[in-house]
């Protein structure tokens, strides 16, 4: 019973660096902007929330440090898109490539780096239960903003007045622009809140999943986490399922190879992988459901001049 407490836990820590990614993905979605360059982003922020912690030795700075990373990275993909209105998916991809590139470069001299001891966290009381104590009460206290955060989300974009408008924008910018509504303010706002919440991600990976710096760590959680706001349909709540649920599968790997299970260690590394391609392949069998679900000026450059 241990075991699988500990797969739990460990399920909930990996599946919080998909969330708290994919819910910064999904706050630019729903304004209608698409961000291909999270995985540079989340790349950038790991190395910024990493060197911070390697002179600061505090972990919350080195968070403020990766969301202030993703943040500005976030604000020129922003100004590029929305302002001087270049495809979305090319200037994402570029600033996919230029975090990897940049990231590696920075981070050279930091590869042998330790970071001091980590500290262990434990709810009083609810730590010592057993089974639910380490599955569920041990646990990072990001693991616990995250779903805090989801809470937050969904009230934020059904109950409060600029959720609306934000949906509004993202749903018909036109309409929200005669409005009087100042679309593209409005847009970079989200992006660069996207922008950082990927930089959170990016810093917890790099000083609390795998507290360490390797060129290329995140090792395409930025783009697993693009694929979640699609399989959660743009609702946070599904998003957070979903990232536990492809957290599971990450460790499930991890879990098997420690069993001796006979299988080829190439083929379990591609686990999560494999699961996402296979989610949105069986999502896309009904582009209907997508549509209904899918901000309806997704992707598409505003013109507020037209």
């Amino acid at each position: 019973m241990d075991q699988y407490a500990l797969l739990f836990a460990s399920m909930l820590n990996a599946g919080t660096v998909l969330a708290i990614a994919a819910l910064g993905l999904l706050i630019n979605e729903k304004a209608g902007i698409v961000n291909l360059g999270a995985e540079g982003m989340m790349l950038c922020a790991a190395i910024a929330g990493f060197v911070t912690v390697v002179h600061t030795g505090n972990d919350w700075i080195g968070f403020l440090a990766g969301m202030g990373a993703g943040a500005l990275l976030a604000a020129a993909f922003g100004l590029l898109v929305i302002w001087m209105n270049t495809n979305q998916y090319a200037t994402g991809l570029a600033l996919s490539l230029f975090g990897a590139g940049f990231s590696a470069f920075a981070g050279i001299q930091y590869v042998q780096e330790k970071l001091p001891e980590r500290p262990h966290f434990s709810l009083p009381l609810l730590g010592d239960i057993p089974v639910l104590g380490p599955a569920l009460f041990r646990q990072h206290p990001m693991v616990y903003l995250a779903i805090g955060l989801v809470i937050w989300l969904v009230w934020f974009l059904d109950r409060s007045r600029a959720g609306l408008v934000l949906r509004s924008v993202g749903e018909s910018p036109e309409a929200a622009h005669a409005l009087g509504y100042p679309v593209r303010r409005i847009r970079l706002m989200a992006v660069v809140a996207g922008g950082a919440l990927c930089g959170l991600s990016g810093a917890y990976i790099s000083v609390i999943y795998t507290p360490l710096w390797v060129e290329g760590m995140v090792a395409g959680k930025g783009w697993i986490a693009l694929a979640l706001t699609t399989f959660a349909t743009w609702r946070p709540a599904r998003v957070l399922l979903g990232a536990y649920l492809f957290g599971g599968v990450t460790m499930l790997q991890f879990q098997l190879q420690g069993a001796g299970v006979e299988v080829p260690s190439e083929f379990l590394n591609m686990l999560p992988y494999l699961a996402t391609i296979v989610v949105l392949a069986l999502i896309s069998r009904n582009p209907a459901w997508i549509r209904v679900n899918m901000p309806a000026s997704l992707g598409k450059p505003f013109y507020p001049g037209t």
